[in-house]
């Protein structure tokens, strides 16, 4: 893994992932843009079911990251949107995200939103992976 995830003894370890990452040098960014729940025909996949629909999205970021030969370990930063203001939605949403990504860490951001671009979608996760030149 090219980057250093990187916690702190002096923050709370409630979170579970690290607080930050640190890319060294000769290491490509790359930006992914909102990665959504859509199958290979662009339905949305799990209607009402944030943690499927979390799922499809991780496993959307992995297709898109094997295109550029990384994997899902070079993600060195991720923001996942959920449409809900509810928390338990957004729980179920990070449950499914998280266990797709395990056992990799990258600091993330969790965010309830109001509405995300395509029908039914509920989840949308944005990610940054570092990529060794």
């Amino acid at each position: 893994m090219p980057a250093d995830l990187i916690r702190s003894g002096l923050l709370s370890d409630v979170a579970q992932y690290a607080y930050a990452a640190a890319v060294p040098e000769g290491t490509r960014l790359v930006f992914l843009a909102g990665s959504c729940p859509l199958d290979e025909s662009g339905v949305t996949v799990g209607t009402r079911d944030y943690l499927r629909q979390a799922e499809q999205c991780v496993a959307n970021l992995r297709t898109v990251l094997g295109e550029l030969s990384a994997d899902i370990t070079d993600l060195v930063s991720t923001r996942v949107l959920v449409a809900s203001p509810d928390q338990q939605d957004l729980g179920a949403a990070w449950h499914g995200y998280r266990a797709a990504i395990a056992p990799h860490d990258p600091p993330s951001t969790l965010l309830g939103v109001t509405v995300l671009g395509h029908d039914h979608q509920l989840v949308e996760i944005e990610a940054v992976a570092a990529i060794r030149c």
